[in-house]
């Protein structure tokens, strides 16, 4: 499967070089060359699409492109989402070495949980990278199994916080009813143990945006204290509102978004 992804974007290279060579030795349009063509012309547009997704400027979408379907699967599980989060833990740390930590245990960062420091990958996979609708039924069951991998680059990223004497604090959009003992249990059994604390959605933050929800509990953790030297997560909303720290870093995902 891995390799199958990996190889289809380099044969569809390959083909438009050999049709770009077939049309300028003999003047013809080869047949097929419109197929070529599009598909170029659609990876170009999903290229495109993703770092609008990023910068976030496509907003409130629902599902990925039909059309962006491979693409997404060839980014996600080909490598190069791997190598985009290990070029952003690399300037993380770049930050953190310069930060002088303080002996009273108050210096901290936040880290979201999902498609954050574990990876719902493989649950996406069943749903096309995101181009079917969200299913939240689905995702209840897929969660409750507590077999979400960590992404590797993020628990190297946790390591070396925790070593450096900064309190991580994890936030999550996950019920603590419902997903509380399963989601610890989850992350430590990928190796993600030393945090501070572990903060789920309680009743009381039912019906409250991912925004609304993160900033009051920022609010309340500078008002206990907390210097919040950094934030890291893969959606906009982890990183919007107030008390957002000293710095921000957006982890990618391309597969869907959260308001």
């Amino acid at each position: 499967m891995l390799l199958k992804a990996m190889m289809q974007p380099i044969k569809e290279l390959l083909l438009f070089l050999l049709l770009a060579i077939f049309t300028k030795a003999t003047g013809m349009r080869p047949p097929h060359s419109r197929s070529a063509s599009d598909s170029q012309q659609s990876i170009s547009f999903c290229l495109s699409w993703r770092l609008a997704v990023e910068a976030n400027n496509v907003r409130a979408w629902r599902t990925v492109p039909t059309q962006c379907l491979r693409y997404i699967e060839t980014y996600m599980i080909g490598g190069q989402y791997d190598r985009d989060v290990e070029l952003i833990v690399e300037q993380i740390l770049s930050y953190v070495n310069e930060i002088v930590v303080s002996d009273d245990g108050m210096d901290a960062w936040i880290l979201d949980v999902d498609d954050t420091c574990i990876s719902n990958v493989f649950y996406y996979r069943g749903k096309r990278y995101g181009c079917d609708p969200y299913d939240p039924s689905g995702f209840k069951a897929w969660a409750l199994k507590g077999g979400c991998p960590s992404i590797p680059a993020m628990l190297v990223l946790f390591n070396k916080l925790v070593e450096g004497g900064f309190k991580i604090i994890l936030v999550t959009g996950r019920d603590e009813a419902t997903f509380g003992e399963v989601t610890r249990e989850n992350l430590r059994n990928q190796g993600f143990s030393g945090y501070e604390k572990l903060i789920m959605r309680s009743e009381s933050d039912r019906g409250k945006s991912a925004v609304a929800y993160k900033s009051g509990i920022r609010k309340q953790l500078m008002e206990e204290g907390y210097r919040i030297w950094g934030n890291v997560g893969d959606q906009w909303s982890d990183l919007q509102g107030e008390y957002v720290g000293n710095r921000t870093f957006k982890i990618p995902n391309p597969m869907y978004f959260v308001p």
